[in-house]
């Protein structure tokens, strides 16, 4: 063999050994020339062959994947498992303990060396979803995958891949369930949809979200996002965030955990830029994983063999305390002597199933009001936001909140920020520490505890001297028995009718809490119409105004979907109930009962956008900064429902009868995923596409005020491509445009109704180019789609316009 030769061949063999390191769609797969070890030449064969095996020792012994064949399938009956290679991981069925006779699918390590009882679940298809004892996953020939309810009877979830050029999955060593092309490249994979929990070698963008377990009915609020400055922050709710990495500002920034572990933040060279690190940085653990538990913390948890235990060696809130909400209703969180967290309750607990801490009304004070002082401590309202004050004293603070009726509790921050914070709710949580520099103050009645002024009034009365005091015992006697006895059978009575009351109003105020409810209050129809009055006073086609026992005023819709199974119909209702953002009304309740079918919603004081838009004086106060906030919390809204939710939601009938205005003239998007609750409208026919034309078509008519009926889109792209963008503003608004917004705003909405929905964008990207943070190109005539434009030009007619009628 002469000398060239053998440099030929060692730059085969390097050439092979440095793209199988390079692979990044499947890191056990050998996918160069392997042939090239057995060209004719036999002295290639015997001379490489032995070079080649101590150059790759160290991955040539790597298990290659186990592949899943298409048609492949797991029930619960079964009771089998799809296993990675090296054993660590194995995706199948399993039951918590919470729920006995129900099932999740999903990740869970399998090491033997890791107790069955311990093996953690790292990830499940759907976050939530769970199933009966005949349920079955299954990779069809099409190269979707299925989830089927044997309770439900339906598909519950799908990983809709059948579009792709599937070939086979895989269960990776590193705990990703992957679907593979012929070429073996990663067309879909679990780690692109996390659940709860991040591997090692799992990246972390903004695209992804990491949301705490619904284990019960605060946890599942608790969230993880990367900011669009790169910053990763754990968030209450999706708009109070208590938590936020120090890390420096950037674009594109991902996160990842290592197999060290290391919690890092990488810019787009893959440098790390900011990292934390786990008490046992550095050991030899075999198994890690980075879990948001349901306390709403994020913890880094690592395997101990002598302990045969789960330990958390890294947690981002070190003062459990101060993870907002960790009380939730109970009270506030304070430490006790042993380093614990307990939850106290200062005021008052609420009579309720699931107790709230309460301040006691103050509606009937005799004596006036006070307030009592709580120093280092913090309270919060769980929902309604604080109004702030900045720039006074603690003294100045006191003074609003007891002036302002609405108040009920105050809190100002004396660490050289000056801030106070109003709450107007009585349901208030919060923290207490020494360490803290805030004192909060609870508006109390000032009338005494222990004893009633009108029972004080009748003692004192009796301590007068009376004349003939001493005169006809028995006749006093006589009275107080007759008294007594008439006093007691009143008393009896009453009790009586109080009783069957509070029954009464206990469905009505607390209803039905099932574990999977949401806290949902279910209502009777004759509830219903109790708190109508009947239906009396309409709000809408099918909405009208309703008022709780606690005098809370809500909207109540009636559905019409006579037609939905009960079932059915409360798991949908269930899923629209468990979806919450400021920017979205929230139901508050329900009715199934019989043929009738109601849903309850918070109620906005100003009622709908189409009510301001249409009448004359009350689009005076819809200013061009209005307008432009209403179209960005609408956006939020949308985005939210299709990728902020564990599943896809559609609106499915967006237009601004259905956008809805607070007392502060803020939107709310209403009646979203309705399609869901009635079963005689199609589902299929409702997608993200969908809400991004109406959301586009409603911005049109916000800015122009001008109703769509299809000319408006017409007539406003006309006017824009013209340079006349201002003509399409509604005449109506007082004060100035601001130009490049309306540009950027026309452009955007002209994308959304393209008639090709290949080429409107997403939410996400409407809410990034409002927000300023995407540039948006000129837009394509929007009345003609792709498909159209090539067919005309074929036609002899290709010059001539579209009837503008069809629109």
């Amino acid at each position: 063999m002469g000398p060239d030769n053998i440099k030929h061949e060692i730059v085969l063999i390097w050439s092979w050994w440095h793209a199988t390191q390079a692979s990044s769609t499947n890191p056990w797969s050998l996918t160069l020339p392997l042939s090239v070890m057995f060209e004719p030449n036999g002295y290639l064969f015997k001379w490489s062959f032995s070079f080649l095996l101590c150059l790759s020792a160290g991955f040539w012994l790597q298990p290659v994947v186990s592949k899943i064949p298409l048609g492949s399938k797991l029930s619960v009956s079964d009771n089998k498992f799809w296993v990675s290679p090296n054993g660590d991981f194995s995706f199948g069925f399993f039951n918590g303990t919470e729920h006995p006779n129900l099932f999740r699918v999903g990740i869970r390590f399998n090491s033997k060396s890791i107790p069955v009882e311990k093996q953690a679940v790292v990830w499940v298809v759907g976050a939530d979803i769970m199933v009966g004892n005949s349920s079955y996953f299954s990779l069809t020939m099409d190269g979707e995958m299925n989830l089927f309810d044997s309770l439900k009877g339906v598909n519950v979830w799908n990983s809709k891949t059948s579009q792709l050029p599937i070939a086979s999955a895989a269960l990776y060593d590193n705990g990703n369930f992957v679907l593979l092309t012929d070429n073996e490249d990663i067309a879909w994979q679990s780690f692109d949809f996390p659940a709860d929990t991040l591997l090692p070698g799992q990246y972390f963008s903004a695209l992804h979200t990491l949301r705490a377990a619904s284990k019960n009915h605060m946890s599942s609020y608790y969230s993880l996002f990367m900011n669009a400055s790169g910053q990763l922050q754990l968030r209450w709710d999706s708009h109070f965030t208590y938590w936020t990495s120090s890390s420096p500002i950037g674009l594109n920034f991902t996160a990842l955990l290592t197999s060290d572990g290391t919690l890092q933040i990488q810019d787009q060279r893959r440098d790390t830029i900011w990292s934390v690190f786990g008490e046992d940085h550095n050991d030899t653990v075999h198994y890690r994983y980075l879990r948001l538990d349901v306390d709403g913390n994020l913890r880094l948890y690592s395997w101990e063999e002598a302990s045969q235990t789960w330990r958390h060696v890294w947690q981002a809130v070190e003062n459990q305390c101060n993870v907002f909400a960790t009380c939730g209703y109970n009270g506030i969180c304070v430490y006790t002597e042993t380093g614990s967290q307990t939850c106290k309750c200062p005021f008052k607990l609420s009579n309720e199933s699931i107790p709230r801490c309460t301040i006691p009304g103050r509606q009937k004070c005799r004596s006036g009001l006070n307030l009592l002082n709580y120093k280092h401590t913090f309270l919060y309202g769980m929902y309604q936001n604080d109004d702030l004050v900045s720039g006074i004293s603690s003294h100045q603070c006191e003074s609003l909140c007891l002036k302002d009726p609405l108040c009920t509790a105050a809190t100002f921050m004396n660490d050289g920020t000056a801030r106070c914070f109003i709450k107007k709710t009585p349901y208030v949580s919060g923290y207490s520490d020494p360490s803290l520099s805030s004192v909060s103050f609870a508006k109390l009645c000032s009338d005494p505890i222990a004893v009633d002024p009108s029972i004080v009034a009748t003692t004192s009365s009796e301590e007068t001297p009376q004349k003939g005091s001493k005169f006809c015992v028995t006749c006093v006697a006589g009275a107080v028995s007759g008294t007594s006895v008439l006093f007691v059978v009143v008393q009896l009575a009453i009790v009586f009718i109080v009783y069957k009351r509070r029954r009464a109003m206990k469905k009505a105020v607390l209803g039905y809490k099932g574990p999977n409810s949401n806290g949902l209050t279910v209502l009777s129809f004759s509830e219903i119409k109790d708190l109508t009055k009947n239906f009396e006073q309409r709000i809408g086609p099918t909405m009208f105004k309703g008022l709780l026992p606690n005098k809370q005023p809500v909207a109540v819709k009636d559905v019409k979907a006579t037609t939905t199974e009960e079932r059915k119909y409360r798991v949908a209702v269930s899923k629209i109930g468990s979806i919450h953002h400021k920017n979205l009304v929230k139901l508050k309740g329900y009715c199934c009962e019989l043929n009738h079918r109601f849903l309850i919603y918070e109620y906005a004081e100003n009622g709908s956008l189409s009510k301001y838009i249409e009448d004359s004086k009350l689009c005076k106060k819809l200013t061009w900064g209005k307008r432009i906030e209403i179209c960005m919390s609408v956006a939020r809204a949308l985005s939210y429902l299709h990728t902020g939710c564990r599943e896809f939601v559609s609106h499915g009938n967006l237009k601004c009868e259905n956008v809805v205005l607070d007392e502060k003239l803020e939107a709310k998007v209403s009646e979203f995923g309705l399609h869901n609750v009635a079963s005689e409208m199609s589902s299929s026919g409702f997608s993200a596409e969908m809400d991004v034309e109406d959301f586009g078509k409603m911005v049109l008519t916000l800015i122009s005020g001008c109703k769509e009926d299809g000319e408006v889109s017409h007539w406003a792209y006309k006017e824009w491509i013209e340079g006349n963008g201002l003509n399409v503003v509604d005449k109506r608004i007082n004060g100035g445009v601001d130009s490049e917004m309306l540009d950027r705003v026309l452009r955007i909405a002209f994308w959304c109704v393209q008639m090709d929905e290949r080429m409107r964008p997403s939410m996400r990207e409407v809410v990034k180019v409002l927000e300023g943070v995407l540039s948006v190109d000129p837009p394509p005539p929007p009345f003609t789609s792709q498909r159209q434009r090539e067919e005309e030009e074929e036609s002899s007619d290709a010059g001539s316009e579209l009837d503008s009628g069809r629109f």
